[in-house]
């Protein structure tokens, strides 16, 4: 895979990791890497043997600074509507792909680049990446899905200071904030975020499977609803044959070995 590729794909012990690849460019998000990081979600959606995915950036320091501020100062209006329409796209195929997703932020995650964080269902961040969304700063707003989702993750309050100043926060405000599960060495990253998803994927495939969906799907309804959710699925659960294993092995005390049926 040439160098030239702005988004790299691999695959490792199930994992899928997706690179976003324009260091020099500060990783930012140009039509061409929404296009191409969409056909790599497709392909990870797709692939039976890919059961999780990490998303990452290329480089020491930026995850990725966002849109392509270049392209949006000569860009016309309706220009930057297909863009944004796009990434809303991108980052809802991330937030639905059925599969659990990490940002892994090699570096500061910034407007678009903190959106596609945001939409991954667990987020790892190096000690020294600062989070943020600049937008109100260059007479823009955070329409990549920040807007709804940084309020969800970490409150209203909080979400619209960053959201109205524009400031960015250190990895460690943005894990005592919650917007971030775990802060460690950047030489560690990929490492940590890849034991943490071996440590998903040891459990029954079909209870992370409905746990993922239960999650998804419960934030976009009532709590209730929410609730009730859980419910079915726990009881939809209860005729697999992991449920049986998995209870049988907590009362033998020994290890389950899970097949998925």
């Amino acid at each position: 895979m040439s160098h030239k590729d702005v988004v790299l794909y691999s695959i490792k012990n199930r994992i899928a990791t997706i690179v976003l690849n324009r260091p020099e460019s500060l990783n930012a998000l140009n039509r061409e890497v929404l296009e191409k990081l969409s056909a790599a979600l497709e392909k990870a959606k797709k692939d039976q043997e890919v059961k999780a995915v990490i998303i990452t950036g290329a480089g020491e320091k930026v995850f990725s600074a966002g849109a392509d501020i270049k392209f949006l100062n000569s860009a016309t209006p309706l220009e930057v509507r297909d863009l944004a329409k796009l990434a809303v796209e991108v980052t809802s195929k991330i937030e639905s792909l059925g599969k659990v997703v990490v940002a892994a932020l090699n570096g500061s995650a910034l407007g678009g680049g903190l959106e596609i964080a945001e939409s991954c269902m667990l987020r790892i961040a190096a000690n020294h990446a600062r989070l943020g969304h600049p937008e109100v700063r260059i007479g823009a707003v955070a329409g990549f899905g920040g807007t709804t989702r940084l309020p969800r993750l970490i409150g209203k309050g909080r979400a619209a200071e960053l959201l109205l100043t524009g400031n960015s926060i250190s990895a460690e405000e943005a894990y005592a904030f919650g917007l971030i599960n775990r802060v460690v060495e950047p030489e560690n990253l990929l490492l940590e975020a890849e034991n943490l998803l071996q440590e998903i994927l040891a459990q029954s495939p079909i209870a992370v499977t409905l746990t993922w969906e239960a999650l998804h799907r419960g934030l976009n309804v009532t709590l209730e609803e929410s609730a009730h959710l859980g419910a079915d699925f726990f009881g939809l659960i209860a005729s697999t044959e992991d449920f049986r294993t998995g209870t049988k092995a907590f009362i033998e005390k020994t290890k389950p070995e899970y097949k998925g049926k």
